[in-house]
């Protein structure tokens, strides 16, 4: 975006700010006066006041002050403390607490109530309850028990969501609202089978037509009525499997349209709305979930071991992607969690640094689940900034230096966004058509995904994840690591990218299945074949690892191999595959082909670690992809983000021994102070540098 257009939003965006002071006088906030949000990034913690005496909140809203934390997520349990009986609403408790917190400099983000449904509500409603697969009722006591389909259940989230909004949807301490919380559990009882008929009537208009996108002449499942189709999760059509799955997906984005609609019909609009994923489940499509909401967050895990800054780091860009832009970390882990098959506590230093890595992936906040641990619950063992007694654990003290950085680099983070030259595409469409049909029980498709991501990202440190269908102009390098199914949009928009210069690489089992998860008409890459010059002859499924060697050296591949063939003159042969099955002896693995100023790049084999570091190399080289900061040592991450005023670049130490970094010119240390030509980095140790626009 140019300077002009910034300072217009800038100008446009002051405006509208003081739009909303004046406005703010008449909704009555009993005394409040306008003020303005705390500036990113936010330090957080979920706050439960309904599990304590209001007597302890003082101490509890004292030592978060301590801390640094300046938002917390209030509500998302609370239903039966909302509305202890149908129609009999209690907020007044909730006004108290985000008062209290208020009071402290704390705002509050409002999570909807309505994972955990009352017990009232399911005794008086039992239709509100999930069916599982074998036909069983969920029963109360848990949480996430709830039909997400069932249309009385809509009707009661609506009407709690709807009382919490008209009286604290102007409230100046509200930030905004997350719906419902880590949106997981499906239901299969008839009445949601019935919308899934539904949502098939108007997919396909025609039984005809479903039976002849599903080839459901095989095994002679023709359907001659909507109602024979069934529900099927693992073993089926593959076109029926896809289709439960996007049903899934627009069936939780309805449900949670219920609640935001008059969410935002009644909020201010300073106040957003969002809701918590959970990085890379994929139990719905969260772009089309996402596409509602102001923003994305995540829930932010490690669970066993120590944090891997390429996995971790992929999630967050992954959660980026949603909306394209900056996103919160609405839960993390303080030191550990209790549902992992070990529970160890990261290591002294690494909450810190998970913290600083999650703001360089672009992030403006990260909370902490949980602050203070409840006297009982399913999540007694989980780690907390307090223990149930109210006094700091040891990792109070990290975090609280955490909340102090947070503060200090506020001003150079301000207005700052990732900005990427390479972009890998990622789409559930793909990674649930691999997961059906894996051909190798090992072959894992966000395996896959990481495998490339770990060396790109190490080279240009910095890198998106977006869907294929997104706008991919802005990038010099784009990379779609079995990228299966390849819808006609999909394929449209990649042969546009590379005929107008980018660099497209595409990984094994990419385009292989057409929108509907049935085979391509034309051998892989289907409808980019022609573009290629080239096919896949043939796909392996690999018991041991076979040689290969070529431009990226002599390595291995493992899991998978497929046969390729070059077609036209244009097309190189990267690499080829060493003495084998027989059939691979020899045969090409990686083809490329230059298209005018574009280029188009086939991988066929899985790579082995060294293998892969090669062709990112290669990749890198021939796209004009350098690092945004230079070589820095192994173990070092460096996180670039830009904005009007020039770029913030935070450095992270994962290497198990302190390291040096020498900077490409003189820059600001925003935590320490003063301006330096290097910087020296313990384990686990940070550095925020700020760099003006050059």
């Amino acid at each position: 975006m140019n300077e002009v257009r910034l300072r217009r939003r800038w100008r446009m965006s002051v405006c509208i700010a003081g739009i909303v002071t004046l406005l703010l006088v008449p909704f009555g906030l009993k005394g409040q006066t306008a003020v303005s949000p705390p500036p990113a990034p936010l330090l957080g913690a979920a706050r439960y006041p309904e599990q304590w005496p209001e007597s302890r909140w003082e101490a509890d809203l004292t030592l978060m002050e301590q801390a640094g934390v300046r938002m917390v997520r209030v509500g998302e349990f609370a239903w039966s403390r909302m509305e202890p009986s149908e129609g009999q609403f209690d907020l007044d408790w909730l006004e108290r607490a985000i008062t209290a917190a208020s009071k402290h400099s704390i705002y509050t983000v409002l999570g909807t109530p309505t994972p955990a449904p009352p017990a009232w509500l399911t005794q008086k409603y039992p239709e509100t309850l999930r069916m599982y697969e074998d036909g069983r009722r969920a029963e109360h006591g848990n949480r996430q028990h709830f039909n997400f389909a069932n249309p009385k259940y809509r009707e009661l989230t609506r009407k709690i969501a709807e009382q919490m909004v008209k009286r604290f949807g102007r409230n100046p301490y509200v930030l905004g609202w997350q719906i419902d919380n880590e949106y997981a559990e499906e239901s299969y009882d008839p009445e949601t089978k019935a919308q899934f008929h539904q949502w098939l009537k108007v997919r396909y208009g025609t039984l005809d037509n479903l039976n002849a996108r599903w080839t459901t002449v095989y095994w002679s499942q023709t359907y001659f009525d909507w109602s024979q189709i069934p529900i099927e999760t693992r073993y089926g059509n593959p076109g029926l499997l896809l289709s439960w799955k996007r049903f899934v997906s627009d069936t939780w984005r309805s449900y949670q349209k219920y609640q935001l609609e008059v969410i935002r019909a009644n909020s201010d609009p300073r106040q957003f709305i969002t809701t918590n994923m959970m990085g890379w489940f994929d139990g719905y499509d969260h772009y089309t979930v996402s596409q509602d909401l102001d923003l994305a967050a995540w829930d932010d895990y490690v669970g066993k071991a120590h944090l891997d800054p390429a996995v971790n780091g992929a999630a967050h860009d992954l959660t980026r992607g949603f909306k394209r832009k900056n996103f919160w970390v609405m839960e993390t882990q303080p030191g550990f969690v209790n549902w992992a098959s070990i529970n160890n506590s990261l290591d002294k230093g690494e909450v810190r640094a998970m913290a600083w890595h999650a703001i360089g992936h672009g992030a403006d906040t990260v909370s902490y689940w949980q602050w203070r641990s409840a006297l009982n619950g399913q999540e007694e063992y989980h780690g907390t900034i307090v223990g149930a007694d109210g006094t700091p654990v040891p990792l109070f003290a990290e975090v609280e230096q955490i909340g102090k950085e947070f503060a200090k680099a506020s001003p150079a983070l301000a207005g700052t966004s990732v900005k990427s030259e390479v972009a890998i595409l990622h789409s559930y469409d793909s990674r649930w058509a691999i997961q059906w049909q894996k051909h190798n029980r090992e072959y894992d498709p966000v395996g896959e995904i990481v495998s490339y991501y770990r060396p790109l990202r190490a080279i240009s440190q910095s890198l998106d994840i977006i869907p294929p269908t997104a706008p991919l102009s802005q990038y010099k390098l784009v990379v779609a690591p079995g990228l299966n199914v390849l819808s006609d949009e999909a394929a449209n928009n990649l042969s546009q990218y590379v005929r107008q210069g980018g660099h497209l690489v595409l990984g094994q089992r990419s385009a292989m299945k057409n929108d509907d998860n049935g085979l391509q008409p034309e051998r892989q890459p289907g409808p980019l074949a022609g573009l290629l010059g080239g096919r896949v002859e043939q796909f392996y499924a690999l018991i041991d690892p076979v040689p290969v060697q070529g431009q990226f050296g002599s390595g291995q591949c493992k899991l998978w191999a497929e046969l390729l063939s070059a077609k036209d003159r244009s097309t190189e042969v990267l690499e080829t595959y060493g003495k084998s099955n027989g059939w691979l002896d020899g045969q090409p693995a990686a083809i490329t082909r230059q298209v005018s100023k574009g280029r188009i790049t086939y991988i066929g084999a899985w790579l082995d670690d060294p293998g892969m570091i090669a062709a990112a190399k290669w990749m890198t080289d021939v796209s004009g992809v350098k690092p945004a900061l230079g070589l820095v040592p192994d173990g070092v991450e460096v996180y670039p983000r830009y904005g009007e005023r020039g770029a913030v670049f935070i450095l992270v130490n994962f290497s198990k021994t302190a390291q040096s970094v020498s900077l490409p010119f003189e820059m600001n240390d925003v935590l320490e102070g003063g301006s330096k030509r290097s910087v020296a980095l313990p384990t686990y140790g940070i550095a925020v540098l700020s760099a003006p626009r050059r």
